[in-house]
């Protein structure tokens, strides 16, 4: 896996079950996770490789000093061992973490 963020490019807006499925599907193992407007995460990293889809509202990570602010359906793929951190925006936010080893 590679970082990378993927913008949604379709007009309508994603359904969670469909974003739920799709990381499913690729054999990720997945749960829903909502933050607060304003919380901030401090650096860390995770041992397993982590696909991240936003549902609702935004977060922001950053990585190297390099912000990809997630919104309703972009996804990020964020490798074992990347450290990053985030900061979620003004309405708060919903998204689904995938998670594989």
């Amino acid at each position: 896996m590679r970082l990378a963020l993927l913008p949604w490019g379709e007009a309508a807006p994603p359904a969670e079950a469909d974003l739920t499925a799709r990381l499913a599907g690729e054999g990720f193992e997945v749960f829903a996770w909502s933050d607060p407007a304003g919380r901030t995460y401090e650096p860390h990293a995770h041992g397993h490789d982590e696909s991240i889809f936003g549902v609702r509202g935004e977060i922001v990570f950053t990585v190297d000093a390099r912000d990809y602010p997630l919104r309703a359906g972009d996804r990020l793929m964020l490798p074992r061992g990347t450290t990053h951190t985030a900061r979620v925006g003004a309405a708060g936010a919903t998204y689904l973490i995938g998670q594989r080893r």
